[in-house]
């Protein structure tokens, strides 16, 4: 084995993925994921704290992506526009061209309730970082809070319809319907 390997995180992350399909989250271990990856565990441990991990990388850069979006944006946007807007960056960014990992990565969290409270985690992580950022615009507490609950939701509902869809669309449009959807029940 090699000491250093260029795609050594993406080796981890196929080995994990396959292995969790196959005979589940909490029956895999870290030594079978690096075993299958050809990669040693402190590699592992170099990328990941844990085997979670794998299937939530980047949740830390989340709240800092959602700041730096909201402080980039015109001041005359709306908080709506600017859900809009913010949300077709992150989809246009973070998953286009993912959509067959993020089924099996959604298959196997519904699995596993830790995970699914895990999932839940991160939207709420979200909220609580797009509440910030419009509080930090100016925006009133209840209206920030308001919209940020709101695009987070928005958000999930459309990823679940994108991964849900028998086509190839891509998730921005299932953002513009669903936000779309939102401000029609909103006005109701």
């Amino acid at each position: 084995m090699s000491r250093w390997q260029p795609d050594a995180r993406e080796r981890l992350e196929r080995a994990a993925l396959e292995l969790f399909v196959e005979q589940g989250f909490a029956e895999t271990t870290v030594p079978q994921i690096t075993a299958r990856a050809g990669l040693t565990t402190r590699t592992f441990f170099r990328h990941f704290a844990d085997k979670r991990e794998v299937l939530f990388a980047g949740e830390e850069e989340l709240p800092g992506l959602v700041a730096r979006l909201l402080a980039d944006a015109p001041a005359s946007l709306t908080p709506m526009a600017l859900i809009a807007d913010g949300l077709d960056a992150v989809a246009a960014a973070r998953f286009e061209g993912r959509r067959e990992y993020l089924l099996t990565r959604r298959a196997v969290v519904q699995a596993n309730d830790g995970l699914r409270e895990r999932e839940l985690r991160k939207m709420a992580t979200l909220a609580e970082a797009l509440g910030a950022g419009f509080r930090q615009r100016g925006v009133a507490e209840l209206p920030a809070t308001l919209a940020a609950q709101l695009a987070a939701t928005a958000f999930s509902v459309a990823i679940g319809r994108w991964l849900d869809q028998d086509g190839d669309r891509p998730l921005a449009e299932f953002v513009h319907e669903t936000l779309a959807a939102l401000r029609s029940v909103a006005a109701d």
